[in-house]
């Protein structure tokens, strides 16, 4: 008899080069499971129409459809698009990446939001690279959804591939401007950071909860298997604490 396998299945921007090692990193810390990754094009975050076109269902349910070949047990959807196109248009693009695959599914957001209800937190440090108008939409869909960000930086970028050369000293500065305001949370909201492998430095640092994008969704993925996330160790609280 083999060994069970855990197959995740993740869906990626096309010009995302950050969730990908961070993911496979993080699933190497976790005994038996494995991510699997299925593109579909994005290239700018804005709010042109355009860019929001980019987050059609057709499009990302055929790159679901293709992790549906690998037999995944559950697709999850690494990106925050939902941050400000609404938390309800990923609770439809699950619904119909189920109906399309058989295969349950979540979100990096979903997971976010399903995360601070578990802990019991309602404010948050919003850390991002987006644009002014796309992250006064985050703001605004989080507050309607209970999660009040009491703190915030944004770096003013839309190329999704520069997302990825902000450095790790930039980031940090931006986490601890965030934490002066003490929030119950961070969360670094965007997949093309290289954010989630600093979680426990900064939570060691700052002393709060740090929820990077890239690990809530591969946390929710794994507790829909009912994968024991505590045993997960260096990628900060969210693994050794949220259950």
């Amino acid at each position: 008899m083999s060994t069970p396998r855990t197959l995740l299945g993740i869906l990626t921007p096309s010009s995302n080069t950050s969730l990908e090692p961070l993911t496979s990193a993080l699933c190497a810390a976790a005994p038996g499971v494995s991510a699997h990754f299925a593109r579909f094009p994005v290239t700018e975050i804005s709010l042109k129409p355009l860019a929001l076109g980019q987050f059609d269902d057709e499009k990302i349910l055929a790159a679901a459809r293709l992790l549906a070949d690998a037999k995944v047990q559950c697709i999850g959807w690494s990106g925050t698009s939902s941050g400000w196109l609404g938390l309800e248009a990923d609770r439809i693009l699950c619904r119909r990446i189920e109906d399309a695959t058989g295969i349950p599914a979540t979100t990096s957001t979903l997971a976010l939001k399903e995360i601070m209800e578990k802990t019991g937190r309602t404010t948050l440090g919003l850390v991002t690279p987006y644009l002014d108008d796309v992250q006064a939409k985050i703001l605004s869909n989080f507050a309607s959804e209970g999660m009040q960000c009491i703190a915030e930086r944004h770096l003013g970028i839309c190329v999704n591939f520069d997302f990825s050369e902000v450095s790790e000293a930039q980031l940090s500065e931006m986490v601890a401007a965030v934490a002066a305001a003490k929030p119950e949370a961070i969360t670094t909201f965007c997949t093309n950071l290289k954010a989630a492998h600093l979680a426990q430095a900064w939570e060691a640092a700052h002393g709060i909860a740090i929820y990077d994008t890239v690990s809530t969704v591969v946390w929710k993925m794994l507790r829909m298997q009912g994968y024991d996330t505590t045993q997960i160790k260096g990628w900060g609280r969210l693994f050794t604490e949220v259950q």
